[in-house]
């Protein structure tokens, strides 16, 4: 993604998080309970929203969101962005030092085989 599209994405994100903060819903409270150390299992995103790999994320996950259409358009609106593709798999342990690497499309695009079939 260019800085650009990051920073309105950063500044959307963090709108976000203030009021899910605010309505405490249970995403929320379960990153609270698990301790610093331990961090759950990478969740099976593919198929669903863009914006819940935001809100089921730790925050100090390093998060990499790509266009998997290869047009290189940028994710300015999370809402408007389905996942197609992840890396690591559903079940893969995180640590501090993993990427996520999420490879998305617009609502309504399929997702061409190519690119479900791919590792990332």
């Amino acid at each position: 993604m260019k800085r650009g599209a990051l920073i309105g994405a950063g500044a959307a994100l963090a709108l976000a998080a203030v009021a899910a903060g605010a309505a405490g819903g249970p995403d929320v409270r379960r990153a609270r309970r698990t301790s610093a150390g331990a961090r759950p299992p990478m969740p099976d995103f593919r198929g669903g929203g863009l914006w819940r790999v935001f809100t089921r994320l730790d925050h100090r996950t390093r998060l990499d969101v790509h266009d998997a259409s290869g047009r290189d358009r940028r994710v300015l609106w999370p809402p408007r962005w389905r996942v197609c593709t992840q890396y690591p798999s559903a079940g893969t342990g995180l640590d501090r030092r993993t990427t996520v690497v999420i490879g998305v499309l617009r609502k309504g695009e399929p997702c061409p085989v190519r690119v479900t079939s791919a590792r990332r």
